[in-house]
């Protein structure tokens, strides 16, 4: 225990490097760390388990700052509990270029950040996919190998965000106990008193959730660890609402918006700290405290030293499977898999959505990728995503590879994040492709943080018909290849589509996004290359026949039996015409010039098909070749008589380069 003297001193410690970080920067949020410095001495000192010497060990539990704004508070106590990398030279270069302290957390810029959080509500709602893995990860290995749990600080604005209600009703129906989230109840958001916008009872809200919620003083220690204890007691996850001052012990700041988001300025910053009596000088931590501190880092030592005993009492057979998953490594089956897949597609070309052959390159690589924790956002017989012989994951059925996540797109997303940053899974979850607005704020996040989430878009086009324009994506193929670090694929037929998802699950270091059909489509690749022609972007999927072609046809997905339809048509007249196929324009954009010119060939006409919009396409065609494409939002129709209405047809690729050609 930690005399409430003692306390202090350690709670101190934490405002004066958030108080002198932010104002050394100009820039940055006070108000938080000084009103939650309470909540994170007694977690950190009292509760969670931690061995600062090795802030990636596997067993510890997870701490995530929702509140991002507030990051001094989580860099303050990474430096003081000695995590190996953040110096005192780093909290003083706070919110500089190439420092490990940047404005909001950072995984994998800085030793001991979890997750990258600022955008507010993706800190919780990827924490619950944190729980998720700690759980189904126990179920498998046991809770000798397992058994953490997920903190998360949060403010008023996490909850106040939409995706913060996706994210509790999902933990609460899954009744994920080892969830734990600590409200910074301060009620003061940047435009003032948090009551000019919000009234809602945050206890009673959770508790509708199927949480345990319950209220404390936010600056009694004693308070707030009984409150933590009996949270690690319930069979259900926890909200504990901690009542705080924003700026705590401001003079002239403390519980109002100016210390929210800005400096305290020279005079209230010297006003604070001789109130805490402390020193005056920038930086200064007193020795007791950083050695109290240091103590508290080094003391989960101990704890890691018993975990990796119990550890390697495992089965060596389940030491390798464990250490490989939580590597990312890939199962040394998967590549043996595709390809004795591959070869049963050239035997019998299927003709089918690539959703359906999606679903068909699941049923064959999943039996030798276990870790794959498939899902959808209530559309799973649309998105054809849960095999024949998968398991829920549910409360009973921990050991469940699919998850239900029920109509919380965006809280599917942020959850995946949340699963692939604990370790031990890889995570694909699927919904309509119009609904990856839904979806993109914490898709964004996973290709800032490089995690390998894979996302099963279906219904890519005008090509899902009679649901209309609400339901057909026309611009978002576009707005998806404009996020740095995301790779979007469009394959064309079944073998593009394993070629895809072999793509997807090789990758490790950023997100995919697989765009795939409702309807049916040819088989346009008939024989099984050893390669991956899909690897590189875009490859020639039909030379020009009897020489030198005089056009190129550009295409991708649905829009290839039409590039193909098309090409025949010009051969008949004389115009010889080759076709590329393109399931992923930006990372074909990606690939040395050389690969980029002997594809793109010498044709002097190059015409484009898609059935989106024309944007980023011209670093293939030109600005001068011809886009056969969506203008305008969809409509509500059978797909094939959407597509002539919209003038996406062989007839007007035809036209195009006959146009060209004769100039």
């Amino acid at each position: 225990m930690i005399d409430r003297q003692q306390h202090v001193l350690l709670a101190n410690a934490i405002r004066v490097l958030a108080m002198d970080a932010v104002e050394q920067a100009k820039s940055g949020h006070p108000g938080l760390p000084m009103g939650a410095a309470d909540l994170a001495t007694v977690l950190f000192s009292q509760a969670l388990k931690f061995d600062a010497a090795d802030p990636a060990w596997p067993d510890r539990d997870r701490f995530v700052l929702s509140a991002g704004h507030g990051s001094m508070l989580v860099y303050a106590l990474l430096y003081l509990t000695g995590t190996p990398g953040l110096t005192l030279d780093e909290i003083k270069r706070f919110r500089q270029l190439h420092s490990k302290t940047p404005g909001h957390p950072e995984v994998g810029h800085t030793p001991g950040v979890e997750t990258t959080t600022g955008p507010l509500g993706q800190g919780i709602a990827t924490a619950v996919g944190m729980a998720m893995a700690e759980r189904m990860l126990a179920a498998e290995f046991g809770k000798a190998a397992v058994n953490h749990h997920t903190y998360v600080l949060a403010s008023d604005g996490d909850l106040m965000e939409g995706i913060s209600q996706e994210a509790i009703a999902l933990a609460g129906h899954q009744k994920l106990n080892k969830l734990i989230v600590l409200f910074d109840d301060n009620g003061i958001s940047i435009d003032g008193p948090l009551s000019m916008a919000d009234s809602v009872d945050q206890v009673k809200r959770f508790q509708s959730a199927g949480w345990r919620a319950e209220r404390v003083d936010g600056h009694d220690p004693d308070a707030i660890l009984a409150a933590i204890n009996r949270a690690k007691a319930s069979s259900k996850p926890s909200l504990i609402a901690c009542k705080t001052v924003i700026g705590y012990g401001a003079p002239k700041k403390a519980g109002t918006s100016k210390a929210h988001g800005e400096p305290l300025g020279a005079d209230e910053l010297a006003a604070a700290k001789a109130g805490f009596g402390v020193s005056a000088t920038p930086f200064e931590i007193p020795a007791e405290a950083l050695k109290a501190w240091r103590a508290i880092g080094a003391r989960g030592a101990s704890a890691h030293k018993a975990w990796a005993a119990a550890f390697a009492a495992l089965s060596p057979k389940k030491q390798a499977e464990f250490n490989r998953r939580l590597t990312h490594q890939l199962p040394p089956k998967l590549g043996k898999a595709f390809s004795a897949y591959k070869a049963s597609l050239v035997k019998t070309p299927p003709v089918v959505a690539t959703r359906k052959a999606s679903e068909m390159a699941l049923e064959a690589i999943t039996p030798v990728m276990p870790e794959l924790v498939l899902g959808s956002a209530d559309l799973t017989p649309s998105n054809n995503t849960k095999m024949k012989t998968a398991i829920a994951f549910t409360p009973k059925t921990p050991k469940g590879r699919y998850v239900h996540y029920g109509i919380r797109e965006h809280g599917m997303a942020a959850a995946m994040n949340g699963i692939l940053l604990h370790g031990g899974f890889r995570a694909a979850g699927a919904t309509f492709m119009v609904f990856t607005d839904y979806c993109r704020p914490a898709i964004r996040l996973a290709a800032l943080m490089n995690q390998p989430a894979i996302y099963v878009m279906t219904h890519d086009s005008i090509g899902l018909g009679e649901d209309g324009p609400t339901h057909q994506p026309v611009e978002h193929l576009a707005a998806l290849r404009a996020i740095p670090n995301l790779r979007t694929l469009r394959p064309a037929d079944a073998m593009e589509t394993a070629e895809c998802w072999q793509m997807a699950l090789e990758r490790t270091d950023g997100p995919t996004v697989l765009a795939l059909t409702r309807q049916n489509l040819p088989a346009v690749r008939l024989e099984a290359s050893r390669a991956n022609l899909c690897a590189q972007g875009a490859y020639e999927l039909v030379p020009a026949e009897g020489g030198k072609a005089d056009a190129t046809i550009f295409a991708s997905g649905s829009e290839i039996e039409i590039a193909i339809a098309a090409r025949k048509a010009l051969a008949d007249s004389g115009v010889r015409a080759r076709v590329v196929s393109v399931p992923s324009l930006e990372l074909f954009l990606d690939q040395p010039a050389e690969v980029r010119r002997r594809v793109i060939g010498n044709a002097r006409i190059k015409v484009a098909v898609e059935a989106g919009i024309r944007m980023g396409w011209d670093a293939v065609i030109g600005a001068d070749g011809d886009f056969v494409g969506m203008r305008s939002f969809g409509a509500s129709a059978p797909y094939k008589e959407l597509y002539k209405h919209f003038g996406i047809t062989p007839e007007a690729v035809v036209k195009a380069v006959l146009a060209k050609h004769q100039q």
